[in-house]
């Protein structure tokens, strides 16, 4: 079973050296480029804090520091989880 939580954004870092190319014909090096994007996340769980990193694909919209995010976690294990973020349906997915 799965229940949901919200959760703050404490740090964003890019994945530069993880290029993905959008567009089949590029004018300049980053034209079209999205990139992955490593997040970490404080959630609490029946008074338990948990600060976990999760990796975010090119697809998603990267969330910025201090946003408040949905977490969905296991409730056997809480550290288990995932972000409820939406995908960018004009890039990669």
């Amino acid at each position: 079973m799965e229940n949901k939580t919200t959760g703050t954004i404490l740090s964003v870092k890019k994945q530069w050296w993880l290029k993905v190319n959008t567009k089949p014909v590029r004018r300049h090096a980053f034209d079209g480029a999205v990139f992955p994007h490593i997040v970490q996340v404080k959630y609490t769980v029946d008074g338990v804090e948990y600060i976990r990193k999760k990796w975010l694909g090119a697809g998603f919209r990267c969330p910025a520091v201090n946003e408040k995010v949905t977490v969905i976690y296991r409730e056997d294990k809480p550290a288990k989880f995932r972000l409820d973020l939406p995908r960018c349906f004009g890039e990669v997915l």
